[in-house]
């Protein structure tokens, strides 16, 4: 059966013309079924039915209530039964949520952690002020008025906030204000432009270069804050893409080794065996196993 969806309501970047802000409302069982690897920010609330999500090595299941977040660039699938639902994209420049930490407090709960599920079950009680919320940007998105901008980001952190409060009452997490206090805006950034960069930067020298300090200045803000050194968190973040895609595709180790930058199969190999002590291959033959 063809994938149901409404048109797109969306918003254009000004400067280049690219997606900034959209919602999509799907209504039927194929929208993700694919693999789905989306450049924005995703938050997919499902309304009714039921399914199975892949993400991060771990599959979960959904339904009813289920509200998902994904960071640019995330892979899963999903797939289910009698689904219908929204979806909310937004581009990083329309509202970052590493920038905005201080104030949203969803990096690390919502988005861009590995250790936390990607889903969040939104209680009974709390449903009507969500489903408010995304009716009022839905409205604002196909009438634009003044200061529309400004509006829905507002509306997007009062969303995100909400939803961080609800999953560190449910998870019984560390508060994510917490989990950041102390971290300066340059180590906010150098995470950034971790997340921006990590296919084509594997240096800290090229991250120092971005951020405009030296390496030995950006080392002494990792280590004070993290314990490791800034070389440590780039490798962090590609061994979990790469991990990713030997989990969720099919894709040659080749191909991959490719993708994450690096020059051939033999040092891309060699790259993972030295951060996890097994080989690409050999990673996916357990993941194999595990799920056989």
């Amino acid at each position: 059966m063809a994938t149901t969806t409404t048109p797109a309501f969306e918003i254009k970047n000004p400067v280049d013309g690219s997606m900034g802000f959209r919602m999509i409302h799907f209504d039927d069982n194929a929208y993700f079924k694919e693999l789905q690897r989306v450049p924005y920010f995703s938050i997919i609330w499902l309304f009714e039915g039921e399914g199975l999500l892949k993400a991060d090595f771990t599959e979960y299941n959904i339904s009813a209530g289920s509200m998902l977040f994904f960071a640019p660039g995330q892979p899963f699938m999903i797939s289910g039964e009698r689904m219908k639902g929204v979806m909310l994209n937004f581009h990083h420049d329309f509202f970052c949520v590493i920038k905005h930490h201080k104030e949203v407090a969803c990096d690390g709960i919502l988005f861009n952690n590995i250790n936390q599920t990607p889903l969040v079950n939104i209680p009974p009680d709390e449903a009507p002020t969500i489903r408010l919320l995304i009716t009022q940007v839905e409205n604002e998105l196909q009438v634009a008025g003044l200061a529309q901008h400004d509006l829905l980001i507002s509306y997007l952190k009062i969303l995100l906030i909400n939803v961080t409060r609800i999953k560190v009452s449910q998870d019984h997490v560390k508060p994510p204000v917490m989990e950041h206090a102390g971290e300066s805006d340059a180590l906010l950034q150098f995470k950034a432009y971790i997340d921006k960069h990590f296919r084509e930067k594997h240096s800290a020298g090229e991250y120092a270069e971005l951020l405009n300090m030296t390496v030995k200045n950006l080392g002494k803000i990792v280590r004070e804050y993290h314990g490791r050194t800034p070389t440590d968190m780039i490798t962090e973040r590609i061994i979990v893409e790469a991990k990713r895609e030997l989990y969720l595709t099919s894709k040659p180790i080749k191909e991959i080794s490719y993708d994450l930058g690096f020059k051939d199969e033999y040092h891309f190999s060699r790259y993972f065996k030295n951060a996890i002590n097994t080989s690409p291959q050999a990673y996916r033959n357990s993941l194999k196993k595990a799920w056989s």
